[in-house]
């Protein structure tokens, strides 16, 4: 018998593999029973079944690149991860998808889910950040941004080169459907060729003035994603200008801790631990075991994960989707109700803290 988990599981047919530069590859998916596929919004990912080397499989997150509008089917788009040496390993599932699968293959998916998505009901200017193949959720933002809204739009994409960079046709058609989107790509190395047909605006990193100049002062909605170091360096960067943290939505391949450094660099107000910090109220309490902080819980937090960011407590976390698993904490007493269904099934005394929200006054192990 399946567990709980392996039976969330669809099979998907690939459909289509389209190679996106040099080092990235799209794959169109279709399910075999057309239940099976469900609306998403642009920046949620899939999570896929991959076979390891010992029989069994792990799984493997990768944004949704297609538009939203596009029915009955979802893009993902990839880089092969080659080893960096000969002392570590390739990437397991981007090299089997490079490398093994071919359109009429079957893959197991689990449905769209994620936290990082565009809020389409604000009215605000959208800076939209990657790196590298971080552009997937941005792509599929853009596509929303540009045909449904007239918010105005910055598209600001880093990468190495014209060779590594994806999707950028898809990128600049999108950009020309209407007046008010602004499209920059920075070329880390720049070829000859790059800078004589003006595929890229600017060399090297991405940095403040490179900002400055392009952004005019406003207040934005700013969604970021990309690999570690291009995400903490524009997280400080943006902090430093002045960017309120909770204006940066952020999706980033690595560890949590990463923004947590970053943040270190750009100073803060954080909220002493204090009982009193917590306005008083007939609501439930959330209790922190280890500190013996007491917090009344504010009833507007979309999870406990971010009622306890906002009091100024940084507990690890990764997808913010109840898919990792790194926000798991010790549930000492209480009740929490579950807005996005795990993939595991949780013991009674174990949380996800990213995807729950406080049934009753809690004890938490923390």
């Amino acid at each position: 018998m399946l567990d709980a988990a392996a039976s969330r599981f669809r099979p998907f047919e690939v459909i289509s593999k389209a190679r996106e530069s040099t080092t990235i590859t799209s794959f169109r998916l279709a399910p075999l029973d057309r239940q099976h596929w469900r609306p998403f919004e642009a920046g949620q990912f899939l999570t896929i079944r991959v076979p390891d080397s010992k029989g069994g499989h792990v799984l493997r997150n990768y944004t949704v690149s297609s538009s939203p509008r596009e029915e009955g089917t979802y893009r993902i788009t990839v880089k092969r991860e080659a080893a960096p040496s000969q002392d570590v390993p390739a990437g397991v599932s981007s090299c089997w998808l490079h490398d093994e699968i071919e359109p009429g293959a079957i893959v197991e998916i689990d449905l769209p889910r994620g936290a990082f998505k565009l809020d389409t009901s604000s009215r605000r200017p959208v800076v939209l950040l990657s790196g590298g193949v971080g552009l997937t959720p941005t792509v599929s933002m853009l596509d929303v941004l540009a045909r449904e809204s007239n918010r105005p739009v910055w598209f600001i994409h880093a990468c190495d080169s014209g060779a590594v960079h994806a999707l950028r046709g898809e990128v600049e058609q999108l950009a020309a459907l209407r007046p008010g989107v602004t499209v920059h790509f920075c070329y880390r190395f720049a070829e000859s060729a790059d800078l004589d047909t003006m595929r890229c605006h600017s060399e090297g990193f991405l940095t403040r003035a490179t900002l400055q100049e392009l952004l005019p002062l406003d207040d934005y909605d700013i969604y970021m994603c990309g690999p570690p170091p291009f995400m903490q360096a524009l997280y400080g960067i943006l902090t430093g200008l002045g960017v309120r943290k909770e204006r940066i939505a952020y999706e980033f391949f690595g560890p949590a801790s990463l923004l947590k450094e970053a943040a270190q660099t750009t100073p803060h107000p954080v909220k002493p631990p204090a009982d009193d910090q917590s306005p008083a109220g007939d609501g439930p309490h959330i209790v922190l075991q280890k500190s013996g902080r007491r917090l009344s819980w504010d009833g507007t937090s979309e999870s406990i994960l971010a009622f306890l960011e906002a009091q100024g407590i940084e507990p690890e976390f990764s997808c913010r989707a109840g898919v990792c698993g790194t926000c798991e904490q010790g549930l000492v007493s209480g009740e929490v109700d579950y807005f996005e269904e795990p993939l595991d099934v949780m013991p009674r005394d174990r949380v996800l803290l990213c995807c729950t929200r406080p049934k009753s006054s809690l004890v938490l192990d923390l």
